[in-house]
């Protein structure tokens, strides 16, 4: 297992697309921080992070996807599948090695954000004049939505062969749960309209965006991942 994980973090990190992914993603949040008007922190005034917290999720809808859907379509593709289906590890040890490898790049792609952090510290008219109960709260969440994104899109890659496919597949499913389902929620009304809007990974990143870290949040973040890791595993118990 820890080979194979191994062996998941140097494929990304040995291909060129994995860095230009990565890049990508930096600029995006970059431009959306600091220059894009309307978003760019330096037009607000005060010391606030909330443009960076606001439009990642949606740049993960993208991120995540491009990072997983390789990892189980790839493999089928290119018949190195069957190889691994035969060696000693178990169907759920090959899930949890291909996540955990997803969560380490998710991880090296968020800590160059902290950049932002201690630039906004210092820019404060009062240095360190920041909510930082806020950030970190806010932090944690976006984590844990890049953790849920990175659970749909190796669920999407065990669907298929084609990484395209793939990539459609969890970009459309992780905008579903990110933004789709709370839509629907404004649709309906009563209790039909708070469990809809409780469904929505938003609603539970928002509320850990002020900074409150309860547990039905995070309860949220870990069963709906635990769902899609499970499915992914039933997908690969079908290939036998």
């Amino acid at each position: 297992m820890l080979s194979l994980f191994i062996k998941e973090v140097n494929a990304f990190f040995s291909n060129l697309s994995a860095y230009l992914i990565t890049a990508v993603f930096l600029v995006s949040l970059g431009l959306i921080v600091w220059v894009f008007p309307g978003t760019s922190v330096l037009d607000y005034g005060y010391a606030d992070l909330e443009p960076l917290f606001s439009y990642t999720p949606f740049v993960f809808i993208f991120l995540l996807p491009a990072i997983t859907m390789r990892m189980v379509a790839e493999e089928k593709k290119s018949g190195t599948w069957e190889l691994l289906k035969t060696s000693p590890l178990k169907n759920y040890q090959i899930v949890l090695a291909k996540y955990l490898a997803a969560l380490v790049l998710l991880f090296f792609s968020l800590i160059p954000t902290l950049v932002y952090y201690f630039s906004i510290v210092q820019l404060g008219d009062t240095i360190g004049n920041i909510d930082s109960a806020g950030f970190f709260g806010a932090y944690i969440g976006l984590f844990l939505v890049g953790a849920l994104f990175a659970a749909v899109g190796l669920f999407s890659s065990s669907i298929t062969s084609n990484q395209i496919v793939s990539f459609v597949l969890a970009v459309f499913l992780s905008f579903l749960l990110y933004g789709g389902v709370g839509a629907l929620a404004t649709l309906s009304s009563g209790d039909q309209a708070l469990w809809l809007q409780g469904l929505g990974a938003d609603f539970h990143y928002e509320q850990m965006g002020r900074g409150v870290i309860v547990s039905e949040n995070i309860y949220y973040f870990i069963g709906m991942i635990l769902t899609f890791l499970v499915c992914s595993w039933v997908m690969i118990n079908k290939d036998e």
